[in-house]
């Protein structure tokens, strides 16, 4: 098995939800008593969530890459950055390292490949959801279109993220807007919905909606957990 490197603290609630997801992975893979050989490297998300609003994402890709250095160093063989957001970063951080990353696009794109479909919605933080990022790694990889929430529901899903889920607060009124936002943007012909912030799914689940949720969080450590176990 090998060792995966995780930079969590974007927010500390998600990368809670990453170490179980991983673990539970090895545990259905291989067996009791098996864990999830890992390292974390948790950033102070106080600093990160500061400079992505003064839009400083030098100092978010030199931060990142720091943090990526350091569990290469300490023994990784592979990364994983614990939040869609800050893949705006892996580009930079990719060229600092020498160990793969585990892209989160990629591990979604693959998921919906596999569902047949071509169009989804795409909820997040307002970076990425307004950046291009996300949406065009899903296009020129995968052929996927990507739509975001508009106007007051754009703003509605950004604000929840940051005011409620990073602090693990779980407003049944919250999910309420969330799951009526999510049925727009079915109406206007996703497919599908991404939960393109790793705290989304603390609010809401498959279980909740009759057409595919991609819980980005689950995703990602699945892919992270194949990859730790079957590569050479």
């Amino acid at each position: 098995m090998k060792t995966i490197g995780l930079i969590g603290g974007i927010s500390w609630q998600s990368t809670l939800v990453y170490y179980k997801i991983l673990n539970e992975l090895v545990v259905k893979e291989m067996g009791h008593p098996n864990s999830c050989k890992c390292l974390i490297h948790s950033v102070q998300f106080g600093e990160v969530k500061k400079l992505q609003y003064a839009d400083d994402w030098n100092s978010l890709n030199a931060l990142m890459a720091e943090a990526a250095l350091s569990l290469q160093n300490g023994g990784a063989d592979l990364l994983m950055i614990g939040a869609n957001t800050m893949h705006l970063t892996a580009p930079y951080v990719s060229r600092k390292i020498s160990i793969p990353i585990i892209h989160i696009v990629d591990a979604v794109g693959e998921n919906i490949v596999a569902q047949g479909l071509t169009k989804v919605g795409l909820l997040g933080t307002q970076f990425t959801m307004q950046k291009d990022f996300y949406k065009t790694h899903l296009k020129k990889t995968f052929n996927i279109n990507t739509i975001v929430p508009e106007g007051e529901d754009f703003e509605t899903i950004n604000t929840i993220i940051y005011t409620e889920l990073v602090k693990g607060t779980i407003n049944e009124t919250s999910k309420q807007q969330y799951l009526q936002i999510m049925q727009r943007l079915v109406e206007r012909g996703a497919q599908g919905i991404i939960l393109g912030c790793t705290e989304i799914p603390l609010l809401v689940q498959q279980q909740d909606c009759d057409y595919p949720v991609f819980d980005t969080t689950d995703l990602h450590a699945k892919a992270a957990v194949q990859y730790a176990l079957n590569s050479n």
